[in-house]
C-alpha cells in the first residue's frame, strides 16, 4: 500500500497550505464530539488532491497547545538519529517506581521493563522521559530550533517540557509535521524517519493502513486536553488527519479520540478500501 509519486508531485503536495481555496468546512463533525461531550477540531488532508476537510479552523489552525505524548514522535526521532535509541527494540529496564494514572488506576503496562517499540505503542511516559534525559537540554533545543517544533519552549527541565505546557503546537503544525515525516522530509536520516513511521502503525488490512500517535494532558485551566496526528492510507492514497479534543478535568481517554476517528472516517467513506 505505500505509495510512488514522482518527486515534483509529492513535493508540491505535502507542503500544500491550508488557504480559503483548498479548504472545505465540514460543520457535520461536531455531532461526533458532542457524542462524547467534549469539544474540539479535526482536518484531514487528501494529498492526492490537496484539499483539507477542517471543521472548527480556528481552532486548527491558530490555537496552540501542549503535545503531550505526541512529542513522542519527535522524541523517538532525535533519540534515533543521536544513537539515544539504538532501534525499536531498545530496553530501557524499569525504574521501579510504581506509577499511577491521574484517575487513580494503576499504570500496570508502564511499571515494566519495555522496548522502544512497547513504549510508543502503550504511550509510556517514563521510557521517553528517561530517553530524553539522555539527549540532554542542549541538543533537545537544538532540533526543536531545527524542527522549528510549535513555540520551542523546553522550560526548565528537559524530562516535562511536552506535559507541563512550555511547549505548545497548533494542530496545523501537527499535520505538517507527519506530513514531512511520511515523506522522509524531515531533517533526518532516512531509516530514522522509516523506523518512527513503522511504530506508528496501529491498524494494517486488506483495507487500510491507519497510522498515529495518542496525546493526552491538561492544560493551565485544568481541561483535559486530547491529541490524535497520524495518516490512513487506502488504495495507493494517503490521507493525513489531526484530532484535538478537550473536555473538563475528569474527562476519561479511554477510546474517546478513537472513536470520533473511526465515526468520521466512515462517515467520509473510508475504512472500506473504497477511497
Amino acid at each position: 500500500m505505500r505509495l510512488y509519486f514522482s518527486t515534483m508531485l509529492f513535493a508540491a503536495l505535502a507542503f500544500a497550505g491550508c488557504s480559503p481555496n483548498n479548504v472545505t468546512i465540514d460543520n457535520k463533525i461536531k455531532t461526533h464530539f458532542d457524542a462524547k461531550g467534549v469539544t474540539g477540531s479535526f482536518a484531514i488532508f487528501n494529498n492526492g488532491s490537496g484539499q483539507f476537510t477542517i471543521y472548527n479552523l480556528a481552532r486548527y489552525r491558530d490555537t496552540a497547545y501542549l503535545p503531550a505524548s505526541t512529542f513522542k514522535i519527535v522524541n523517538s526521532l532525535i533519540g534515533l538519529e543521536t544513537g539515544k535509541i539504538f532501534n525499536e527494540k531498545m530496553l530501557i529496564k524499569w525504574d521501579g517506581v510504581l506509577r499511577d494514572f491521574p484517575n487513580g488506576d494503576s499504570s500496570m503496562s508502564w511499571n515494566q521493563d519495555l522496548t522502544m517499540e512497547e513504549a510508543f505503542k502503550r504511550s509510556a511516559v517514563p521510557y521517553f522521559q528517561e530517553v530524553a534525559r539522555r539527549i540532554g537540554k542542549d541538543t533537545m533545543q537544538f532540533w526543536l530550533d531545527s524542527l522549528k517544533y510549535g513555540n520551542k519552549q523546553m522550560g526548565k527541565t528537559v524530562d516535562q517540557f511536552w506535559l507541563d505546557n512550555s511547549l505548545k503546537i497548533t494542530a496545523d503544525e501537527q499535520m505538517g509535521l507527519v506530513k514531512k515525516l511520511y515523506f522522509n522530509l524531515l531533517p533526518f536520516q532516512k531509516r530514522t524517519q522509516e523506523i518512527v513511521r513503522k511504530i506508528m502503525v496501529q491498524e494494517d488490512n486488506a483495507n487500510y493502513r491507519l497510522a498515529y500517535k495518542t496525546g493526552w494532558g491538561y492544560k493551565e485551566n485544568g481541561n483535559a486536553l486530547g491529541w490524535l496526528v497520524g495518516w490512513i492510507e487506502e488504495n495507493k492514497h494517503v490521507h493525513f488527519f489531526v484530532l484535538n479534543v478537550e473536555g473538563p478535568h475528569d474527562t476519561k481517554p479511554g477510546t474517546i479520540r478513537q472513536d470520533i476517528l473511526k465515526a468520521v472516517l466512515k462517515e467520509q467513506g473510508f475504512l472500506e478500501g473504497k477511497r
